[in-house]
C-alpha cells in the first residue's frame, strides 16, 4: 500500500507540492490528474525517492521515504513518459538484465522473470537485438519489462503515454490494467481526462501543488451535476486561480 501524508517539496520560494494526501491500495489505480506544472511529477519523484521532501514522507509497503529509501525502491517499479532511456547499444535482454541486476536480483531469479516477460509482452522476436534501432513501440515494451523485472507491489506511472502513437499508447494501457490484475497499487498521472477515465478507480486532482478534489469518477460527476469529468476539471482548477 501508498500512504502519503503531508507531502510537501519546495524549490527555493515555489511550492511545488503543497501538504498533500492521500492512499494507494492493493488492486487499485490512482490517477493524479493535472496540468503541466500542477506538482505530479514532482509528487512521484519523492515517492521514488528520486527528490527528498521538503515536509512530510511516504510509507511504501511499510517503509519510509525519508529513512528507508533502498527498501522503498525495491519494491517500487517506475514508467516514465517522454524518452525511455535505454541503452541502444545493448539488446533488449541486456537492458532488462541490467536493470534486473541493479535490483539485487540472482541470475537463475532474472532468467525465470525475463522468460515469462517475454511471454507476456511477445518480445521473443527481437530480444537479442540492439534497442537503437527499436521502434517507439518496441522500446516501451522493453522499458515496461525493465520496470517490472523485479517483481514490484507497487507501480509508479508519470504521463506514460505522452507522444506515444495510438498502438504504443494502447501497449503501456493493456500494461497498466495487467497491473491492477496483478493486484499491484498503481499511481498513475496525466493531464489526459480520457485516459484517467478508462484507467482510474479514484482521481486526486492537483493544481499548484494542491489537492483540489478526490473520488471516483461517479462520484465527482454526482458531486457536480455534471456528467462531463473535463468541465468539472475546468470549474475545480478555474474556481482556485488567485487563491
Amino acid at each position: 500500500m501508498v500512504e502519503i501524508l503531508n507531502l510537501s517539496k519546495n524549490f527555493k520560494n515555489i511550492k511545488a507540492v503543497d501538504s498533500i494526501s492521500f492512499k494507494v491500495h492493493k488492486g487499485e489505480i490512482v490517477g493524479l490528474l493535472g496540468e503541466n506544472g500542477a506538482g505530479k511529477t514532482t509528487t512521484l519523484r519523492m515517492i521514488a525517492t528520486m527528490l527528498k521532501p521538503t515536509e512530510g514522507t511516504a510509507i511504501i509497503n511499510g517503509y519510509d521515504i525519508t529513512k528507508d529509501q533502498s527498501k522503498v525502491r525495491g519494491e517500487i517499479g517506475i514508467l516514465f513518459g517522454g524518452e525511455v532511456g535505454l541503452y541502444d547499444r545493448l539488446t533488449a535482454r541486456e537492458n532488462i538484465r541490467y536493470f534486473a541486476e541493479l535490483n539485487g536480483m540472482k541470475r537463475a531469479e532474472i532468467n525465470e522473470s525475463i522468460a515469462y516477460l517475454v511471454k507476456v509482452l511477445d518480445m521473443s522476436e527481437y530480444m537479442d537485438r540492439r534497442v537503437g534501432k527499436f521502434s517507439r513501440g518496441m522500446k516501451q515494451k522493453v522499458a515496461i519489462a525493465r520496470s517490472i523485472v523485479h517483481k514490484p507491489s507497487i507501480m509508479l506511472f508519470d504521463e506514460p503515454t505522452a507522444g506515444l502513437d495510438v498502438t504504443a499508447a494502447r501497449i503501456v494501457q493493456d500494461f497498466i490494467i495487467k497491473c491492477k490484475e496483478d493486484n499491484k497499487a498503481i499511481v498513475f498521472s496525466s493531464h489526459s481526462m480520457a485516459e484517467v477515465e478508462r484507467l482510474c478507480d479514484r482521481i486526486v486532482i492537483i493544481h499548484k501543488g494542491k489537492i483540489l478534489e478526490e473520488g471516483t469518477v461517479d462520484d465527482l460527476k454526482r458531486k457536480y451535476g455534471n456528467d462531463n469529468m473535463e468541465d468539472i476539471f475546468m470549474q475545480l482548477v478555474g474556481d482556485s486561480y488567485g487563491k
